[in-house]
């Protein structure tokens, strides 16, 4: 029996409690639904301290690593960050800075963020989209973003944002399941195959 595949989320919120938790978490969930999978948070307030204990990944403690790996072997990636000065966190940066350059390849991944208001929207593609470019990821078409009014005591009050996570998932859905469905197949010895003889 094939394993259930893996969503992970990762929130560069440097607070708790959090919105942009809150949102991540909400998608990982909505996506893991959708394919029949489970899902996984990991939170980087936590791990602030650990993070910035050296330069080199042989710096970091186990904790860390373990995030770092659960990130690297995902089938799907969520990944949000609040807007700050513009862009993401530099924590949700110091995080990114310790993957590895070639993990993240044709991976799925969901760009999410939270912002105080509109204004911050274009956080989404402008400065995350370019990030997973680098690590030449599926970056999903639909960035889900929700400014502060879309929740009401760190949980989701707003409807439209909700609708625009179904949307999200929904259209995605394909893409996501064929990535991984390829991502399977080459993943299987060449002789594995009855038309390999």
């Amino acid at each position: 029996m094939s394993q259930p595949l893996s969503v992970v989320g990762v929130s560069g919120s440097p607070t708790h409690p959090s919105r942009t938790t809150v949102l991540v978490d909400e998608v990982s969930r909505s996506y893991a639904e959708a394919v029949g999978g489970v899902s996984r948070t990991i939170r980087l307030a936590p791990l602030l301290p650990e993070l910035g204990a050296g330069p080199f990944r042989t710096n970091l403690s186990p904790v860390v690593v373990e995030a770092l790996e659960a990130v690297e072997n995902a089938d799907i990636l969520v990944v949000g960050s609040p807007a700050y000065r513009a862009t993401y966190t530099g924590l949700f940066k110091l995080f990114f800075d310790h993957i590895g350059q070639y993990a993240l390849v044709d991976k799925p991944v969901v760009l999410t963020a939270t912002g105080g208001s509109d204004r911050h929207a274009l956080l989404v593609e402008h400065q995350m989209r370019p990030l997973f470019g680098f690590f030449s990821s599926l970056t999903l078409p639909l960035g889900i973003y929700a400014s502060e009014s879309d929740f009401e005591d760190y949980e989701i009050r707003s409807q439209d944002l909700r609708d625009r996570i179904d949307t999200a998932v929904s259209r995605t859905l394909p893409l996501v399941r064929s990535d991984v469905e390829t991502a399977a197949r080459l993943a299987e010895p060449e002789f594995a195959r009855p038309d390999a003889f």
